[in-house]
């Protein structure tokens, strides 16, 4: 861990107890856990993991997740891919359709020595991103995104149009593979269901890539992956990568899955209690919906934990105390179950675990970066300031 990054505006802070909140923490132990639980599964999958750096987009926690050297990694913005270009990583994987206006960063990035691959669902796509190709003189690795689930982009795997995209994009060099993203596999509430899901996963891009190549097309990679099905998968026959995200911090959707603990949440965002509303009911701290995002992730699931679960600031759960609602500078902290408010005065520091990690991070610019295993009594110490890529 690189303790003298100091990426964040300065500052003196020493201890939870002194920047201004709100902030985001990590814990760093928690997060190199999760990091090394879905390493050693891929390595029994047999499978390469390639992490989405979406949920973190931090240089400083992918570094964490292979000895500090760069691995394999996937974006969702080419803001993410220069980014981690400039950090030395060489093999990444664009994971959102491409727009034609794009192709020239993707060239760029390709002419830097880079392995840039695209992705795409349609023949005017291909014939586009082919065109560039061309008039580029080099090829642009292009992956046919497959609809396994019907949760948002992509073809399905029987699709009459797949082998004409790929001829598409195999006669301009171009075609890399299939990818597809099992995204309802976040309504799987049952370990058998993710496992469904995982399965219905790789079987779908399997079947597409068979099909291509049935056709006399080559398809170097298939790639698949969730945090669910990528905990779940129990057999990758066929897949060559694995893909998740949200794993490197976790949070609350994913712990209502079954898919982690609540100890494993690796996010935290620090707020601060200004005020009282004994008629109602309520603590006010100053972290609202800026701070966590609007995100009610769990609103569907058996425990709806409202916009987060209340830690001390030594990272303690607070029994029976939700953050309830949100405003957007102001966070509501009600009782469950008809408990007692706890007495917590004005100025007292509270840690929230949040229901998405990737938006609720996405509010920051950055992560006061702590770890859980140096024991404290009130305000953990601040190790390190990591900095997070913005923009698209």
């Amino acid at each position: 861990m690189n303790t003298n990054n100091t990426n964040l505006p300065p500052t003196a802070a020493k201890t939870l107890a002194d920047p201004d909140t709100p902030f985001a923490v990590v814990d760093v132990h928690k997060s190199l856990h999760n990091i090394e639980r879905l390493a050693s599964r891929a390595d029994r999958l047999g499978v390469t993991l390639r992490p989405h750096v979406k949920t973190a987009k931090s240089l400083d926690i992918a570094a964490l997740m292979h000895g500090g050297a760069p691995c394999p990694v996937t974006t969702s913005t080419l803001a993410e891919a220069e980014a981690f270009a400039d950090g030395g990583y060489t093999d990444i994987t664009y994971a959102v359709g491409i727009d034609p206006h794009k192709l020239p960063r993707v060239i760029a990035l390709l002419r830097r020595g880079v392995t840039l691959r695209i992705l795409l669902d349609s023949r005017e796509q291909a014939a586009l991103v082919a065109e560039a190709a061309r008039e580029a003189g080099l090829a642009i690795p292009a992956q046919i995104e497959i609809d396994c689930d019907g949760h948002r982009g992509g073809l399905k795997a029987d699709a009459p149009g797949l082998t004409d995209i790929g001829r598409i994009l195999h006669e301009a060099g171009c075609l890399d593979g299939v990818l597809t993203h099992a995204g309802e596999s976040y309504f799987a509430y049952t370990p058998e269901d993710q496992r469904l899901a995982a399965k219905n996963e790789r079987d779908t891009a399997v079947t597409a890539a068979e099909r291509l190549r049935a056709a006399g097309l080559p398809v170097h990679t298939v790639s698949v992956g969730s945090t669910p099905t990528a905990h779940a998968a129990d057999d990758l026959t066929g897949v060559t990568e694995l893909r998740a995200g949200n794993y490197v911090f976790f949070d609350l959707v994913m712990a209502g899955l079954g898919v982690c603990q609540l100890e494993d949440l690796a996010l935290s965002v620090v707020v601060t209690v200004i005020g009282h509303r004994p008629e109602y009911g309520w603590i006010v701290t100053d972290g609202g919906w800026m701070a966590m995002s609007r995100d009610r992730g769990t609103a569907g699931q058996a425990h709806d934990q409202g916009y987060g679960l209340v830690l001390d600031l030594a990272g303690n759960p607070i029994p029976n105390l939700v953050m309830s609602a949100a405003s957007q500078e102001h966070g509501t902290l009600t009782a469950r179950d008809g408990a007692d408010l706890p007495d917590l005065p004005v100025g007292t520091r509270l840690r929230i675990l949040p229901n998405h990690a990737c938006a609720t991070a996405a509010q920051h610019r950055g992560y006061h970066v702590i770890d859980s295993t140096q024991p404290t009594d009130s305000a953990p110490a601040i190790q390190a300031n990591w900095q997070r890529i913005s923009g698209w």
